[in-house]
Parts: C-alpha cells; structure tokens; sequence
C-alpha cells in the first residue's frame, strides 16, 4: 500500500518561504501514470488545490497561487516538495500531499498524506 507523509515546519514567520516534504513509500513517484499533488484547507474553509508534478516531472499549479509556488522532486528519495514564498497568515492551513489517478476533468486521488499543519505568524 503507499503512503505519503508530509513533514515540515509548523509554524512559519510573514515573509519567509514555507517548504514542505511529501515522503513516498511502496510506490514510485516516477510511475505512469501518477500526479503528486499538493493540497491544503485553511480553517474553516474547503480544500484548495495547490498543484502537481507529474510522474514525468512536469508541473502544474493553481492559477492563484503560480506566483509564489513551486513543486519539485527528487527521485533518488521518493519525495517532492512543496515551497510556498512570501507567505502571509491566510497561507495558514491544514497541508496535504495526495496521488492523483485521474489529474484531467474531475481528479480523482487514491493516496492521501495524514496532513501536517501549519500557521503563519510572527
């Protein structure tokens, strides 16, 4: 069975860059034909699509949120990471790291991380 796991920080300053980690075990992030996703729900709110990278390494971000995101990978650990710059308090949010099985039209994810959260605050 695979499992993601996020890890990192849980509290980041105004300003600073948030990075997180999604570890991935019993499955390869480089598998056809799987999309790594980033997830997240602020308190009281819905979830909030952040973007992907693709099993070929391609990547995919929100419009919203293309200015200050970047997702990347590295495939020597199984693990892709989300950095989030200029962070502001409504970055503040419950982070999930999923699989998607179905990335066009409704995305449909089989894996999901336990969510790590993380508030914004000086």
């Amino acid at each position: 069975q695979v499992q993601l796991k996020e890890s990192g920080p849980g509290l980041v300053k105004p300003s600073q860059t948030l990075s997180l980690t999604c570890t991935v075990s019993s499955g390869s992030i480089t598998a056809n034909y799987y999309y790594w996703t980033w997830i997240r729900q602020p308190p009281g709110k819905g979830l909030e699509w952040m973007g992907a990278i693709a099993y070929s390494g391609n990547t995919y971000y929100s419009p919203s949120l293309k200015s200050h995101t970047s997702i990347s990978r590295d495939t020597s650990k199984n693990q892709f990471t989300l950095q989030l710059s200029s962070v502001t308090p409504e970055d503040t949010a419950d982070y999930y790291c999923a699989r998607a099985i179905r990335f066009y039209g409704n995305r449909l994810y089989d894996y999901w991380g336990q969510g790590t959260q993380v508030t914004v605050s000086s």
